[in-house]
């Protein structure tokens, strides 16, 4: 007999087992594998249709990076481009001076998700395993910091950086307050305070992530010799990993397309979150000044440009979850260290 005519035999025999277990259960074990289906099939639409409303405006927005202008206006052409075209990337470089805020931003990014992670990495540990005063007010606080919005204290920021003074020895020594805005150090500054960008939610997703590690591994460490510091580096921190690439992933790609505190404090600095937002005024000055035409660019055009600029600002991002994606799922799937 043929391997065929076995499977088909095979086959046969398990569907005359199930109906007959179906049967001795009086439909029971029919309802159960129908039930089981339809959450399976609606599972998949839902994941289908959430997938696709994340991906669709990606999608959209590379096919209409590639178009020439005229395919914006083809009412035949929708998502393949008939004109294949290089020249919105080369457009959106040269207005964003791409080279120069690439690098900014890179550089400007990197260094405050490392201080915010050190910072918060110290006091998320302080508030998971040590008592001092004042402890639940210090962490409202924390939870202050979260709620409300960097809007609210935008007013305070400015004038606080502008005449920038520290116990009034500045004034004392100089004569006169200095300002730090146009520069990176309030950016700094307020990450090393733990004030920063989100820096509340980095605080409270590493406090909850050392409260699931059992205290007797600490207390393991100290009867061995080691210090509140040693355990800290050599025990707790390794364990942590998976959370604190969470976190640096987090902080990496809100600094990166932050526009509230670099229009804020950094105005002389070129990045890429506030380049991108001026993209069509200097593409409708391009086509009067240097072109010389008639008028200013189409909205299709300049819709066109500035999807393409921001394809260009979020494919970095891309390309560094693509690298750290392992530790960011196992900091999703993890609740605690593996015993």
């Amino acid at each position: 007999m043929s391997k065929t005519n076995t499977a088909k035999l095979s086959l046969k025999e398990r569907n005359r087992l199930y109906w007959e277990r179906n049967r001795k259960s009086n439909g029971y074990l029919l309802k159960k594998s129908m039930k089981k289906a339809s959450v399976s099939i609606c599972r998949f639409i839902l994941l289908f249709g959430m997938c696709f409303l994340i991906l669709q405006p990606i999608l959209n927005k590379i096919s209409i990076s590639f178009m020439a202008e005229g395919d914006l206006y083809d009412p035949m052409i929708v998502s393949i481009p008939e004109h294949v075209t290089a020249a919105n990337y080369k457009l959106a470089a040269t207005f964003m001076h791409y080279g120069e805020t690439l690098f900014n931003s890179f550089i400007i990014s990197l260094t405050i998700a490392i201080i915010q992670i050190a910072m918060s990495t110290l006091v998320g540990y302080g508030f998971a395993r040590f008592e001092f005063p004042f402890k639940k007010f210090w962490f409202a606080c924390v939870m202050l910091v979260i709620i409300i919005p960097p809007q609210t204290i935008s007013t305070a920021l400015h004038l606080h950086f502008t005449y920038f003074d520290i116990f009034g020895l500045i004034k004392l020594f100089t004569g006169g307050t200095i300002s730090l805005r146009g520069s990176v150090l309030p950016y700094y500054l307020m990450s090393l305070g733990c004030m920063g960008l989100k820096n509340g939610l980095y605080i409270f997703m590493i406090r909850q992530f050392f409260r699931t590690i059992p205290k007797e591994l600490e207390e393991a460490a100290y009867v061995d010799g080691c210090g509140t510091l040693k355990t800290f580096v050599k025990i707790m921190l390794p364990d942590a990993k998976p959370i604190l690439t969470s976190c640096f992933l987090f902080s990496f790609v809100w600094q990166w397309t932050d526009g509230f505190y670099s229009k804020l404090f950094l105005g002389s600095i070129p990045l890429l979150s506030t380049k991108v937002t001026t993209i069509g005024d200097q593409l409708s000055q391009y086509m009067l000044v240097d072109l010389k035409a008639g008028a200013g660019a189409s909205i299709g055009y300049t819709n066109a440009i500035v999807a393409t600029g921001t394809l260009m600002t979020i494919v970095p991002l891309i390309v560094l979850y693509l690298f750290a994606q392992k530790g960011f799922v196992e900091s999703l799937s993890s609740s605690g260290i593996k015993m």
